[in-house]
């Protein structure tokens, strides 16, 4: 706990630091000696520190978490620190976890940016929490774009961002673009979202959905991967069977100010793959709802 407190308190003095000011000299000190003006602080060295510290995968974890517990009062810095490119991604990242309307205008302009860095993923990832016609429009455009876009990571987050949808409609567009595309990787992510978006309207229509924790809400987004082939299960319970070694644990939790709005850490195995990932979920009433979803690594 320490060592998270730590590691906070450094996010916020690398991203927000502060210039401070001589102390006014008291009536008694006024007239003997003038105020020392101490010169001006040089914060040239805290980009290449916070990019020395993200190059640690540990600490880069704990980093991401630091930034997040801060919320939304730290996007100001964030953005501002999208245009160094060693904090660029740190930043595009933090900034798509905490959300929001400054946080996804920031985001947005990264479309266009002319850096080789590719941050336009962190926009359309972060689209994942928007379920609206013009979100999903702006997604499938990207998707329908693949064999064009040179960064396969920017389609790949499109398509993961539409997965926690249950829309019966949009899977029938996504299949219409499978036989144009060229990427067998893409292809293959592809059939699987397709797949999952189906199983989420299968369990819309079996069961009225209920309040869920943030354990229950990670489950469910799971579900789909989690039942074995010609097996299924209503919205609320487990897999009527579960696949072959398939299981998802839940590693840890990170709270936003007020607590209506976590980042979750949790890992996915199945016979073939372990694969992590980064999930951000929504507190509305009691019901917490998948807000957006990040891979991670993948062995």
């Amino acid at each position: 706990m320490k060592f998270c407190l730590l590691v906070l308190t450094l996010t916020v003095a690398i991203l927000a630091p502060c210039v401070r000011a001589s102390p006014a000299p008291s009536p008694q000190e006024e007239g003997v000696l003038p105020p020392i003006e101490e010169p001006e602080p040089n914060y040239a060295w805290a980009p290449a520190l916070l990019y020395k510290i993200t190059q640690n995968a540990a600490a880069n974890d704990l980093l991401y978490d630091a930034a997040f517990a801060a919320g939304p009062p730290i996007v100001p810095q964030l953005v501002a620190a999208l245009k160094d490119d060693r904090t660029a991604e740190f930043a595009a990242q933090s900034l798509a976890f905490i959300g929001g309307k400054a946080a996804l205008q920031a985001l947005a302009g990264l479309v266009n940016d002319p850096r080789d860095l590719d941050l336009r993923r962190f926009y359309y990832g972060a689209l994942s929490e928007f379920d609206t016609p013009k979100a999903n429009q702006t997604l499938i455009r990207v998707i329908r774009n693949a064999n064009n876009e040179p960064d396969r990571t920017v389609t790949e987050a499109a398509i993961i961002a539409l997965t926690p949808r249950s829309d019966r409609g949009l899977a029938g567009m996504l299949e219409q673009m499978d036989s144009r595309l060229t990427d067998p990787v893409i292809k293959d992510d592809l059939k699987n979202a397709i797949s999952i978006i189906r199983s989420r309207v299968r369990q819309a229509a079996s069961a009225p959905r209920k309040a869920q924790s943030i354990d229950q809400a990670i489950q469910g987004y799971f579900r789909p991967a989690l039942a074995a082939p010609g097996t299924g299960s209503t919205a609320t319970s487990p897999p009527a069977k579960l696949a072959p070694g398939a299981r998802m644990k839940l590693d840890r939790v990170t709270f936003a100010p007020g607590k209506t709005r976590a980042l979750a850490e949790a890992t996915f195995e199945d016979s073939a793959a372990i694969a992590h990932y980064r999930i951000v979920l929504q507190q509305r009433g009691d019901d917490w709802t998948v807000a957006s979803v990040w891979l991670g690594s993948e062995n």
